[in-house]
């Protein structure tokens, strides 16, 4: 049976997410600039990430050089099709559209990809103020020819959007206790096959 105190502090938490979710429909949102970004096809505009939809969920993600957002977007890559069957979906990065490719590829990622490459975009729409290239997501609602910026967030280590922390919790770890990886393999001591030309 479930611990009284737990259970009341779950209910708590199922409440205010709806109150939560409630303020962000509500939310007015502001215009933004059609910002340009590079991709393997060449530039494109933020209207363009639309493609033809009415929102666009923009994952900001640090780049090939972060675990966490490496793990962030492991878990959102799960969930795409249902993802993009609501909304457009991206990926931007400061990383170069081939560099963001080989990466993704590697991870087996689906995502449409982008670059703002550290331009104006990611200064100006940080999902934290002061904070530059901070890992997160907005959302964004297109109006006729216009963008309007409605919602954002803020990923970090025990935060509402990746479901390992949760779990973690569950199993009464917090995120001090562990780190992700890009790989989990650990070469063993002997390798039968004599261990040449291994790639780790």
């Amino acid at each position: 049976m479930a611990n009284p105190e737990i259970a009341e502090l779950e209910r708590q938490i199922a409440d205010l997410t709806a109150k939560l979710n409630e303020l962000r429909r509500q939310a007015p949102g502001r215009p933004v600039p059609n910002y340009r970004f590079a991709t393997l096809s060449g530039e494109v505009t933020l209207l363009d990430l639309f493609a033809g939809r009415d929102k666009l969920l923009a994952i900001h993600n640090m780049g090939q050089g972060c675990r966490y957002c490496t793990l962030w977007a492991d878990g959102f890559n799960g969930l795409l099709g249902h993802l993009e069957d609501a909304m457009a979906v991206v990926v931007l990065s400061k990383d170069a559209p081939a560099v963001q490719r080989d990466f993704a590829n590697s991870r087996n990622w689906r995502f449409r990809l982008a670059s703002h490459g550290g331009s104006d975009y990611i200064r100006e729409q940080t999902v934290m103020k002061d904070a530059d290239n901070m890992p997160g997501a907005v959302v964004y609602e297109r109006q006729g020819d216009r963008v309007v910026r409605k919602n954002s967030c803020v990923f970090g280590p025990g935060d509402l959007y990746c479901a390992m922390w949760s779990l973690l919790g569950l199993a009464g770890m917090g995120e001090g206790e562990w780190t992700p990886q890009y790989r989990y393999w650990q070469r063993p001591e002997h390798m039968d096959d004599g261990g040449e030309n291994l790639l780790e």
